[in-house]
């Protein structure tokens, strides 16, 4: 097939060249009147359709909500190139895994995969979210009041509001960690006036929280440090947290060596010059400054009775954190 394509070419073909050409060939019979054009790393609607999986009208559609942007020819049909074809690749495996078509612009315009990271944490809240109305559907099936599933239904979505909002106000992987964090306590009815008045309180708060203060090269920092923590790594994070509040004096007498290294970097000069030094700080001054500790955090302990409870088994373990290292204060100020 090479030799029979170079005579008709009167040239020399590369690999590529060769299955673009072949591709012609088998595509149209030999005998029929085509126009063979040396095409090289580009390729029409019909072939982009058929290496990317995607229908024409798909392809199009998603041209037409420019997640792609094909030359045109002179003859009006649109030319895609490799590049062409790896965004649309990456588009049809997006869509399988169910995001919009907006998420897919979002993600293709990220290069930091942050975007990813943060639909994933959003598919996990929806799965939970998703499973308890699973549990309501099965309460009506057994013959619970309508009215009673409504406001079940009306806490959910509450607790959704607060989730998302938390997710949109912090950055990153910051945002992703307090997101899945108090994720975890936003399963109880609001039942009472107080708790009403709190979750707007919390959703006053998220809708008009300021911009965190970090320079571009603190940022890049913290994304390329955190770029490789998933889910998983943060829900074991959490879980080794909750564990050491539950038994501080198992959980000191444990990991003795590792906290004393840890005390003993703070109080280096290393430590004092290192971005995470200045990100704590940043992180510190914006709780302060925007009400994080002054508004945020009481109105969780009156929206939610276990988040509350949590927040006083933290408290104790503080406390027996400082009878061991009373050091550890000075340093976290």
């Amino acid at each position: 097939m090479n030799e029979l394509l170079q005579g008709i070419l009167g040239k020399s073909l590369n690999s590529r060249e060769t299955r673009n050409i072949s591709k012609i060939f088998i595509d149209y019979p030999l005998g029929c009147q085509i126009k063979l054009i040396l095409r090289g790393d580009s390729m029409l609607i019909n072939e982009a359709s058929k290496l990317s999986n995607l229908t024409k009208k798909a392809i199009e559609y998603y041209i037409e909500q420019k997640l792609i942007c094909p030359k045109i020819l002179d003859n009006g049909y649109r030319d895609f190139n490799e590049n062409d074809l790896n965004c649309l690749r990456k588009i049809y495996v997006l869509r399988k895994l169910g995001l919009s078509t907006l998420e897919i612009k979002l993600v293709l315009a990220d290069k930091t995969n942050n975007t990813l990271q943060k639909i994933s944490v959003q598919k996990e809240i929806a799965i939970q979210r998703d499973q308890e109305k699973k549990s309501l559907l099965e309460q009506l099936s057994f013959d619970k009041d309508y009215s009673d599933i409504s406001k079940e239904l009306r806490t959910l979505e509450q607790h959704a509001t607060v989730t998302e909002k938390i997710l949109e106000a912090f950055p990153d992987y910051y945002g992703r960690f307090i997101c899945m964090h108090f994720a975890r306590f936003l399963n109880e009815p609001i039942t009472t006036s107080v708790q009403q008045s709190a979750y707007e309180e919390i959703i006053s708060f998220l809708d008009n929280v300021p911009t965190l203060p970090l320079t571009k090269d603190l940022k890049l920092f913290l994304l390329e440090s955190t770029k490789d923590v998933k889910t998983d790594n943060i829900h074991e994070l959490l879980e080794i947290t909750k564990q050491s509040f539950e038994n501080p004096t198992i959980f000191l007498t444990e990991n003795k060596e590792a906290i004393e290294r840890y005390l003993e970097y703070k109080k280096s000069e290393q430590y004092k010059n290192s971005p995470i030094y200045k990100i704590h700080h940043i992180f510190k001054e914006f709780n302060k400054a925007s009400g994080y500790y002054e508004v945020f955090i009481p109105a969780m302990k009156k929206l939610s009775n276990s988040y509350a409870a949590y927040c006083k088994q933290m408290e104790l373990a503080n406390e027996t954190l400082l009878l061991h290292y009373p050091e550890y204060n000075q340093l976290n100020n």
